[in-house]
């Protein structure tokens, strides 16, 4: 890891045991520290809310796969040009997909990517969810369920979504940068 994590300098001094002890497992299991966790470990419960409900959106139980569920982050990113989860997210797509023109495609624009029409109703109801939350009504919802998707699959949609869009703000206010080791991943 080089250079800053965010513009802010909010470090509290060494990190507790347990906020060690989850960093030393994303090494051993990512070879690298989230630079997104680095910026929350200056405070154990903000990095714990923000781990709990990551984990649980994007590798909890759910009817989306985990490659659909990064396709959302990086649709909802693509829209607020969040530089981190570009990066990020789209070396996730990447890997997932096994396909780095996908990767490219869906951090450019996904509407340029060969989809599927129930994942092209997914990343277009999770844009409007970004660009027009106050829209969003019954035909939305429906067009979701005519693709394919049950009530809790578009609750997870939402919520992904949701937490991308308040991820993306925050890594914007704080000019949160990503590892250097996303640029390398799954070319």
């Amino acid at each position: 890891m080089t250079g800053k994590i965010t513009a802010l300098d909010l470090a509290s001094g060494e990190p507790s045991e347990p906020t060690k002890a989850y960093f030393a497992k994303c090494e051993e299991k990512l070879g690298l520290v989230p630079n997104v966790l680095r910026a929350y470990a200056f405070d154990d419960k903000k990095l714990r809310a923000f781990t709990d409900m990551y984990n649980d959106l994007m590798l909890g139980e759910s009817g989306l796969s985990k490659l659909e569920r990064e396709m959302i982050a990086v649709a909802v990113s693509s829209i607020n040009h969040c530089y981190y989860c570009l990066t990020a997210h789209g070396a996730a797509v990447r890997q997932l997909s096994g396909d780095p023109l996908l990767g490219e495609m869906m951090v450019m624009n996904f509407r340029a990517a060969d989809l599927s029409p129930k994942q092209t109703a997914m990343l277009e109801f999770a844009v409007k969810l970004t660009e027009e939350p106050a829209r969003i009504v019954e035909a939305d919802r429906a067009a979701l369920r005519t693709a394919g998707f049950s009530d809790r699959d578009i609750w997870d949609i939402a919520s992904t979504a949701a937490f991308f869009n308040m991820s993306n703000r925050v890594a914007a206010a704080i000019d949160m940068r990503p590892n250097d080791e996303y640029h390398a991943m799954a070319r």
